[in-house]
């Protein structure tokens, strides 16, 4: 019984966690959509931002929200769960590396174009806003990382480890939440559609 209660205590808790991280994508939210017109005379977002390369990108994060649930749906497979878990996982990662491999090379490209952080208030919050998210989907890959090897480890999947999978895919489906706003706030209306 006291072993339900403590997986029961970290579930709220980690839902509690993500009221938390909630609260601070709304400020960043806020403080973006103040700021968006405040490009000290530089580029403004319609002409800084490729919608094209970032509908791939946001193709390539829910197609992986899409992997992680599946990976969910075969925790309890009774044979060969772990071979499947791991299978989705894997592609799950891939595709989380590959989003944000294409960030990465976004941030830099804007900044090897002289547009960095300190360009303009309009600039920082949108540096701030989706490196925010960027670092969220990096932890988000470790924690991946981290569940592979204890499933390799162990041999099995337990109930703590069942648990814990659960876990980084309410994770990962928050982060994928949290970019389709960003894609439609930032760039959706950035570039005026």
């Amino acid at each position: 019984m006291m072993h339900t209660d403590a997986g029961h205590k970290n579930v709220l808790g980690f839902w509690i966690y993500l009221m938390t991280d909630l609260l601070m994508f709304a400020v960043l939210f806020a403080t973006y959509a103040v700021l968006r017109t405040s490009t000290f005379g530089g580029p403004t977002e319609n002409e800084l931002f490729s919608l094209p390369f970032v509908l791939i990108e946001t193709m390539i994060l829910l197609t992986s929200s899409f992997t992680v649930g599946v990976a969910i749906l075969n925790v309890d497979r009774e044979k060969n769960a772990i071979r499947h878990v791991a299978t989705w996982l894997i592609i799950t990662f891939v595709l989380g590396v590959s989003f944000l491999a294409m960030e990465l090379d976004e941030f830099g490209k804007l900044i090897a174009d002289g547009h960095n952080w300190q360009s303009s208030a309009f600039l920082s919050s949108f540096f701030s806003l989706v490196g925010t998210h960027g670092l969220h989907i990096a932890s988000g890959l470790l924690w991946i990382l981290i569940m592979l090897v204890k499933m390799w480890q162990r041999g099995e999947i337990n109930h703590n480890t069942a648990r814990q999978i659960t876990l980084l895919s309410l994770f990962w489906h928050f982060l994928d939440v949290v970019w389709i706003f960003i894609f439609s706030f930032v760039y959706l209306m950035g570039v005026g559609l």
